[in-house]
C-alpha cells in the first residue's frame, strides 16, 4: 500500500478575523461546563448547546480569516489553549459522573462527544496546525502567504496520516506560482546544482514558466512512523529560497505528496514519488509530476513502445505516468484529455494524481480497479486529495469517494474508472469537480454522492504510541467502561441492576419476551465480533433453564446458511458488529427479518446499516469508537460488556428466569482498572514474546469454560498480527491432536479455581514433557503452573469474567510478538539500504565489492548470528535463509567470485551479485515484516459477503408474476428479488408481460427479440418489431443488472427485470403493471428504501437545500412518479 495526498486551494484574501468574534464563544462554553448539573433533566440539552459553541468556535478558527488570527495573535493562541485545557478538564470529570446517569443516554453520550470532537480539533488541529505553519516560515511569513504555508502544512500533516500505508520513502513537490515573476532572471547560480538535479531527488529545482517547483523526499526503509514526514519538514523549514519565493506578493502553491511502499523499483529517492516527465533525451514536453499507487503491470511494454528516454537510476514504474501524459500535451491535447488518455493505457489496479504546467490552477487524479482508494475532502476553499478518508478530516467535513469499478449507461466495459479534474477557482465546492470515465465518458457529481465524515481526528490520533494497535489496545479500559455507563445503576438500596432503554428493546419486544413469545436466541456474528456474541449464551442460558428458552451463538453465515426456517417469528437475533457494515451480517439479519424474526443490533457506530435495519440498538462505548488498525481489539471488549448487559436485560424480563450473581455487575466495574493494570505491566509480557515467538514455527492457543472464548479471539489476532495459521483447542484436547510439533502453546486460564485448576497445571505439564512450549495466563497467587515455561498472571475480578483478561493478555501479547518478529527483519533492511544507496550513488553495480564489505559486516555479522542460534526458526524459510547466506558470502568477500556460477548459476559479477543479493534480502524482509496496523492480504467485510439465495423472497407476488412469466429462476440474482419484494406494495394489478431475447454486446448495439407476451401486451405492438436494436430503458435495465421502472410516452408503467447468466444480460422480462394512485408515507418510505436505494437518494437531494426532509410528503405524490421522475425534479416538491 501507498499514500496519495494532493492540496489545492483557491486565493482567499480576507483579513484575519477579529479576536471578539472567535474567542466569546469559548469561553460560554467553559462557563456552561461550570454550571451543567448531572442532577438537571435537561443536560443532554444543555450538553447540546455547548457542543454548538465549540464546534462554532472551531468553524471560524479553521477559515482563512481564523488561521490568519492564530498566527497573527499570539495572546489568542493562548487563550485558547487555556480554555480547551478547561473544557476537557470539566469533560472528563462529567463524563465520570454520566456513568451513573440513565435516563437520556445516547443523547447525552451523543452530545458529549460531539463538544469532545470540537474541543479536541481546536486543541489538537486548529492551534497545532497554527504553530505548525509558524514553525514551517521561521517567523518569516507575510499575511497573503498564510494561504500557501496552511497547503504545506496540510499536505504534511496527511502525508503523517497515511504514513500507517507505507513508509519506506516519502516525497512531496511543491510548485511555486507567481505571474508577476520570471524566475529564470531572479535567481542567481548557488541553486545551479539543484537545477541541475536531474533524477529528482530531494532538493531539486525546474524553472516551470512563470513558476517554481520545489521537492522534498525522503528515502528510508529503516524507521519509525511519523519519521520521515519529520524529515520532509525539515527540509522545507530550512529552505530559505522557498521561503523567499512563498513571500513574494502573489505566489501561490499547489502541492501534489505520496509515501511509499515500494513494490516495482529499488526504494531511493530517484524512486520515491513524485517523480516528474524529465527525459534523458529532448523528448519531453510540458512538465508534469505524478503520484502512483498500485502497479502500472504494463509499465515495461510502455517505455518499449513509447520509446520512452527514463535514467536508469529510476526504476519505479511510476515514471511512465508524468513522461506519457507530458508527451500527450506536446502531441495538441488540453490537460484533460492528455491525464485520461494516458492512464487509460495502464493495466492494472491504480490511484494516480498529476499536475501539469499547463494548466496549474488544475490537478488530475485517476483511480481504476478495486485494490486502491481515492477521495476527494471538501471545505471552504480548498480540495484535499487523500487514498483514505482519515487523510482529509483535520481539514474537511466532507467528501467524495472515487469509484474504480462501476460501470454507468452508456459506458464501455473499458471504460470503468473514474478521471477528476479539479479546479482551484471553485475549489471546495461540487461546481469545482469534473468528473469522467475512462473512456471520456460525462459521470457528474450528484449531491446525494458526497458524504459527511464520520470520524475525527480525535478517533484517529495515534498519540505517543509507536502503532495504532497498541493505542487501541490501552484505550480498551475506557472503551469498555463507556459501554457500561448509565446501564449499571443502583437501587435505593445499593443493589446493583442493569438499565436498558426502549432504544435497545422498543416496547413491544419487550412485551414479546414477558410474554414467552419467543423460543430461541440467536447471536450472530463474523470474526471478532462472533466470538464476542458467545458470551450471551455463556451468560444468559444458566439463567433461563426454566422458561426454556434455547439460547446459542452462531457464525452470521453459517446461521444463514443452513438455519433459517419460513417462519422465524419466535426468533430474536442479536447482531453484533463493530461497523455495522459487515455485509455477511446485514445479510443474514435482512434473511432472518423477511421471515419474522426481531433483531438487536450490538453496534459501534451510530446510522450505520445494521443500526438502521434492527429493531433495537445497544451501541458500544459511545456509539463512535474508531479502530485504525485492522486488527480490532478495543471493540471486542466493548462487544464483550454490551452482551453481558443484554442477556441480564433479557433475564430479568423473561418470567422465571434467574439474575445474574450481583457479582458479575460489580465485577464489571472493576474489570476497566484491571485491564488498565494488565497493560501497565505490557514490558512483562514483551520480555515473554522476545524469548519464544521469533524462533516458534508452530503455535496453539487452548482454553476451556469461558476461557475459551478468549483462546478464539486469541487466536484471531495472533493469526491477523504474526501471518501464522494457528490451532486453537480444548485445553484437555490438546495431548491428543498435535504435541508431536512441539509448539508454543498459548494457555488462557485465568479465573479458573479449584479442580480445573490442578487438571490444566496436568496438561501443561503434558505439554512441556513433549517440548511444547506452553506460556500460560493464570490468576494472581496462582502456584500450580510450576511446568509452565512461562506464567503471566493477571488480578483476580470475578471468575466468570476473567477470561476477559486472557484475552487482554493476549492481545498484548499479540502485539509484541509481531513486533519481535519484525524486528528480526532489521539487520536484513539494514543491508538493503546500504546496497541501494550505493547502486544510487553510482558507486554500483559494476565497481569493486571491497566498497561494501565494511559496511555490511556489522548487520550480517547480526544476522549470521541470529541464524546459526535458531532465531530465526519460527518465520524464514529454508529455502530463503539457504539463498540468503549463499549470496551474502559474496557479498562479504568470503568467497571468490569465481564460484558464483557454481553457487547460484550466474557469472560472478559484482553488478550480478548486489543486484541477486538485493533480492534475497528483499525476499527474507517480506518473509519477516509485520506491518503491525495494516494486513497483507485482509478482506474488507464491507464488500466481501455471501450471495446465498433467499427461497422465501419468491413468495413475492412480483417474483411469482416474473417466474409465471417465464424467467428463469437462476438468471434473477438476490438483488432484483429483493427489489421486486419492495416494490410489491406499490403495485395494483399486473396485467401483462413481455419477454425478450438478447443478443449481442450490450456495450455495442445488442439486438432484442420478443419471445413471448401475455394479458395485455398482445394488444401493443412492439417497437422492437421495426428496430430491433437495445435501447432507451430496456438498456438501461439491461446494462445496469438492475430492476428498474419506467413509464413509456404512451403512459403505460412497466418493471423491466434484467436476466443475468454469468454476469451478462441474456434477457428482459417486462411486467405491464397498473400502480397504486398514493399510499401511506410509512409504505412509500419502505417502498423507496428497498428500490435502488431511491429514499435516501431523495433525502440527500432535499437535504442540500432543506434543513429536514419531511416523510408525510411522500403521500402526496403519485407513486409512480417517486419511482420514475429524476430525484433532482422531485426534489423542487419539497421547496418551500
Amino acid at each position: 500500500m501507498c499514500g496519495i495526498i494532493a492540496v489545492l486551494r483557491k486565493t482567499d484574501v480576507r483579513p484575519p478575523l477579529e479576536a471578539s468574534y472567535a474567542v466569546p464563544p469559548l469561553v460560554e462554553a467553559d462557563e456552561r461546563l461550570s454550571n451543567a448539573s448531572s442532577e438537571d433533566p435537561s443536560l443532554h440539552i444543555e450538553l447540546s448547546h455547548i457542543a454548538e459553541l465549540l464546534t462554532q468556535a472551531n468553524n471560524s478558527l479553521r477559515s482563512m480569516p481564523g488561521v490568519r488570527l492564530l498566527i497573527s495573535d499570539s495572546s489568542v493562541r493562548e487563550t485558547c489553549r487555556e480554555k480547551i485545557e478547561s473544557i476537557n478538564s470539566k469533560y472528563q470529570k462529567l463524563e465520570l459522573v454520566l456513568d451513573q446517569k440513565s435516563e437520556n443516554l445516547e443523547a447525552l453520550n451523543a452530545s458529549v462527544s460531539s463538544g469532545r470532537d470540537a474541543a479536541w480539533a481546536i486543541g489538537k488541529d486548529r492551534l497545532r496546525n497554527a504553530l505548525a505553519i509558524i514553525d514551517l516560515a521561521k517567523d518569516t511569513m507575510s499575511e497573503e502567504a498564510v494561504s500557501s504555508y496552511w497547503s504545506i502544512q496540510t499536505a504534511l500533516s496527511s502525508l503523517d496520516r497515511m504514513e500507517v500505508r507505507g513508509r519506506d520513502s516519502a516525497g512531496l513537490q511543491i510548485f511555486v506560482t507567481n505571474e508577476s515573476v520570471d524566475f529564470s532572471q531572479t535567481l542567481n547560480g548557488s541553486v545551479s546544482e539543484r537545477l541541475l538535479n536531474t533524477l529528482f531527488t530531494s532538493g531539486a529545482l525546474r524553472i516551470v514558466g512563470k513558476s517554481l517547483v520545489f521537492v522534498y523526499k525522503i528515502s528510508s526503509p529503516i524507521g519509525e512512523l511519523g519519521e520521515n514526514t519529520r524529515e520532509l519538514r525539515k527540509a522545507i523549514t530550512s529552505d530559505q529560497l522557498l521561503n523567499r519565493c512563498l513571500n513574494l506578493p502573489g505566489s501561490k502553491v499547489s502541492v501534489i505528496g505520496h509515501t511509499r511502499w515500494a513494490s516495482v523499483g529499488i526504494i531511493s529517492e530517484a524512486n520515491a514519488h513524485p517523480v516528474n516527465s524529465t527525459e534523458s533525451e529532448e523528448n519531453s514536453g510540458p512538465y508534469v509530476a505524478a503520484v502512483l499507487n498500485g502497479d502500472v503491470d504494463n509499465f515495461a511494454d510502455l517505455k518499449v513502445s513509447h520509446r520512452l528516454s527514463i535514467a536508469p537510476e529510476i526504476t519505479t514504474d511510476a515514471k511512465v505516468v508524468p513522461v506519457l501524459i507530458s508527451r500527450s500535451l506536446k502531441s495538441g491535447k488540453n490537460f484533460t484529455e492528455a491525464f485520461r488518455s494516458t492512464v487509460r493505457q495502464f493495466e492494472g489496479s491504480v490511484a494516480i494524481a498529476a499536475h501539469a504546467e499547463t494548466d496549474i490552477e488544475q490537478i488530475g487524479i485517476a483511480l481504476r480497479g478495486s485494490g486502491q482508494g481515492l477521495y476527494v475532502g471538501m471545505a471552504e476553499g480548498v480540495f484535499v486529495v487523500a487514498s483514505e478518508p482519515y487523510g482529509l478530516v483535520e481539514e474537511t467535513d466532507k467528501y467524495l469517494r472515487m469509484d474504480g469499478e462501476s460501470l454507468r449507461a452508456g459506458q464501455s466495459r473499458g471504460g470503468n474508472g473514474q478521471v477528476i479534474i479539479l479546479d482551484a477557482e471553485n475549489a471546495g465546492e461540487r461546481i469545482g469537480i469534473k468528473r469522467i470515465s475512462y473512456d471520456g465518458f460525462d459521470l457528474g457529481v450528484a449531491a446525494e454522492e458526497i458524504t459527511q465524515r464520520e470520524i475525527t481526528t480525535r478517533d484517529i490520533d495515534r498519540g505517543n504510541a509507536p502503532h495504532f494497535l497498541l493505542k487501541e489496545i490501552s484505550e480498551a479500559p475506557e472503551s469498555f467502561r463507556k459501554t457500561l455507563r448509565g446501564r449499571i445503576v443502583e437501587n435505593e438500596d445499593g443493589a446493583l441492576k442493569v438499565v436498558l432503554g426502549a432504544t435497545t428493546i422498543p416496547d413491544y419486544v419487550a412485551t414479546k419476551i414477558e410474554n414467552g413469545g419467543f423460543k430461541r436466541l440467536v447471536a450472530i456474528g463474523q470474526g471478532t465480533a462472533a466470538i464476542a456474541a458467545q458470551v450471551i449464551p455463556q451468560f444468559l442460558s444458566p439463567l433461563t433453564e426454566e422458561n426454556k428458552l434455547i439460547v446459542e451463538a452462531q457464525l452470521a453465515t453459517e446461521f444463514s446458511g443452513f438455519q433459517l426456517r419460513n417462519d422465524m417469528s419466535d426468533t430474536l437475533v442479536v447482531a453484533v458488529s463493530q461497523s455495522g457494515t459487515t455485509t455477511d451480517t446485514n445479510r443474514t439479519v435482512d434473511l432472518a427479518h423477511d421471515r419474522g424474526a426481531t433483531v438487536i443490533a450490538i453496534v459501534n457506530r451510530r446510522s450505520s446499516e445494521l443500526a438502521e435495519k434492527a429493531d433495537g440498538v445497544l451501541y458500544t462505548s459511545d456509539g463512535r469508537d474508531i479502530e485504525m488498525s485492522v486488527a480490532s481489539t478495543k471493540a471486542f471488549y466493548a462487544q464483550i460488556a454490551a452482551g453481558i448487559l443484554l442477556a441480564q436485560a433479557i433475564a430479568e424480563k423473561l418470567p422465571g428466569s434467574k439474575k445474574l450473581e450481583a457479582g458479575v455487575l460489580k465485577g464489571l466495574r472493576e474489570l476497566p482498572a484491571a485491564m488498565s493494570q494488565i497493560i501497565a505491566d505490557r514490558h512483562i509480557i514483551a520480555k515473554v514474546a522476545q524469548r519464544h515467538a521469533p524462533a516458534k514455527r508452530y503455535w496453539a492457543i487452548v482454553g476451556n469454560g469461558s476461557n475459551r472464548i478468549a483462546a478464539k479471539e486469541v487466536r484471531i489476532k495472533l493469526s491477523e498480527l504474526c501471518y501464522k495459521s494457528i490451532a486453537e483447542d480444548a485445553t484437555e484436547d490438546k495431548k491428543h491432536i498435535d504435541l508431536s510439533s512441539e509448539p508454543l502453546v498459548f494457555v488462557c486460564a485465568a479465573g479458573l479455581t479449584g479442580s480445573n485448576v490442578d487438571d490444566i497445571a496436568k496438561e501443561v505439564a503434558i505439554y512441556r514433557a513433549h517440548k511444547a512450549t506452553p506460556i500460560v495466563v493464570a490468576s494472581e497467587e496462582e502456584s500450580r503452573f510450576s511446568a509452565a515455561s512461562e506464567l503471566v498472571t493477571v488480578p483476580r475480578v470475578h471468575p466468570a469474567l476473567d477470561f476477559i483478561l486472557s484475552a487482554t493478555v493476549g492481545h498484548l501479547f499479540g502485539y509484541e510478538a509481531a513486533v519481535a518478529i519484525d524486528n528480526q527483519a532489521l539487520p536484513l533492511r539494514e543491508m538493503r539500504s546500504i546496497l541501494e544507496s550505493k547502486v544510487e550513488t553510482g558507486i554500483l553495480p559494476e565497481g569493486s565489492l571491497d566498497k561494501i564489505y565494511d559496511e555490511l559486516r556489522e548487520p550480517a555479522n547480526r544476522f549470521l548470528s541470529g541464524l546459526r542460534s535458531g532465531a530465526y526458526d519460527g518465520h524464514l524459510e529454508a529455502s530463503t535463509a539457504t539463498s540468503l547466506t549463499t549470496i551474502l558470502r559474496y557479498g562479504l568477500g568470503t568467497a571468490a567470485l569465481d564460484s558464483y556460477q557454481l553457487d547460484v548459476g550466474k557469472v560472478g559479477r559484482p553488478g550480478v551479485v548486489v543486484e541477486d543479493l538485493v533480492i534475497a534480502l528483499s525476499r527474507a524482509i517480506d518473509e519477516l515484516t509485520r506491518p503491525i496496523d495494516a494486513i497483507k492480504h485482509q478482506a474488507k467485510t464491507v464488500t466481501v459477503g455471501i450471495s446465498r439465495s433467499d427461497e422465501t423472497l419468491l413468495q413475492s407476488d412480483l417474483v411469482k408474476e416474473a417466474l409465471q412469466a417465464g424467467a428463469p429462476r437462476d438468471r434473477l440474482s438476490y438483488r432484483e428479488l429483493r427489489a421486486l419484494l419492495a416494490l410489491d406494495p406499490a403495485v395494483a394489478k399486473v396485467i401483462g408481460y413481455t419477454r425478450y431475447r438478447i443478443e449481442g454486446n450490450i456495450d455495442d448495439e445488442a439486438t432484442i427479440q420478443v419471445i413471448d407476451r401475455g394479458g395485455i401486451a398482445r394488444e401493443i405492438n412492439s417497437r422492437t418489431a421495426a428496430n430491433s436494436v437495445l435501447r432507451g430503458s430496456k438498456h438501461r435495465a439491461a446494462f445496469e443488472r438492475e430492476v428498474t421502472v419506467s413509464q413509456g410516452s404512451d403512459g403505460r408503467n412497466v418493471i423491466h427485470i434484467p436476466e443475468i447468466k454469468d454476469g451478462e444480460t441474456t434477457g428482459l422480462t417486462l411486467l405491464h403493471c397498473r400502480f397504486e394512485e398514493k399510499m401511506s408515507s410509512a409504505q412509500t418510505r419502505g417502498v423507496l428504501e428497498g428500490y435502488r436505494g431511491r429514499y435516501g437518494a431523495l433525502k440527500d437531494a432535499v437535504t442540500e437545500s432543506q434543513p429536514s426532509f419531511r416523510d408525510d410528503l411522500l403521500e402526496t405524490i403519485p407513486i409512480v412518479n417517486l419511482l420514475t421522475k429524476p430525484v433532482y425534479v422531485l426534489a423542487e416538491l419539497w421547496m418551500p
